[in-house]
């Protein structure tokens, strides 16, 4: 059984749809440190001069060194902080009205961010197709003493898994003997050759069949 253990990134490009595509179930990891530089709560859209720019869930401010993913709050107003800084991309500008079904995942936040990331990741995958087993690593009560590859073969064995696929730029985090030690197989997904751009930005201007064939013709190398 193939596992891929990733964190939940927001609306991330193609290309991490690849690791529900080639895995049977799919574990977000949320049980551990929330990097504030990272994709979990932000991404780049285009803006109306054809630039690159941040896109931020707005979420409360936590202690820099021991806030998890799963422990993410979001802002009181998160909501209006989102709609509002969406107006500045043309794509999401009209979502409502163009890509009603896309609006109602992208803006219905709920109640706790890590929910909404897993929950927005989980429909848009099965939209291109790719309906797989998710859950959150948390749920799995990993002892802290299992810390980054050790962690994830904790993970690993907890569902049962036989092999572990990454994704390409995971190459230097992980040891094969290691991995094979643990009675795990270890599996990296190819480069990407595609676009980099949000899976949401290039659903709306690409269309979802258009997604799905490229995700598929990057599975293999």
């Amino acid at each position: 059984m193939k596992v891929a253990i990733m964190q939940p990134y927001f609306m991330p490009y193609a290309g991490y749809f690849r690791l529900f595509a080639a895995a049977d179930v799919f574990v977000a990891l949320d049980c551990v440190q929330f990097p504030r530089r990272g994709w979990v709560h932000r991404n780049r859209f285009t803006d109306q001069n054809g630039e690159l720019q941040w896109l931020t869930v707005p979420l409360k401010k936590g202690d820099r060194d021991t806030t998890r993913i799963c422990d993410l709050k979001f802002q009181d107003n998160a909501k209006m902080v989102l709609l509002e800084e969406t107006r500045r991309f043309p794509t999401l500008r009209h979502i409502d009205e163009t890509h009603r079904d896309l609006a109602e995942l992208f803006f219905d936040l709920g109640n706790d961010p890590t929910d909404y990331l897993i929950t927005t990741l989980t429909k848009m995958a099965r939209m291109l197709g790719l309906k797989r087993p998710v859950m959150r690593s948390s749920i799995l009560n990993i002892e802290p003493r299992f810390k980054a590859q050790q962690r994830i073969i904790e993970i690993a064995k907890q569902v049962g898994a036989t092999c572990y696929i990454n994704a390409p730029g995971g190459k230097h985090l992980y040891d094969e003997a290691t991995f094979k030690r643990a009675g795990l197989t270890l599996d990296f997904l190819p480069d990407y050759r595609g676009r980099f751009n949000s899976i949401l930005e290039r659903v709306i201007e690409d269309g979802i069949d258009l997604v799905s064939e490229e995700i598929e013709q990057n599975l293999l190398m």
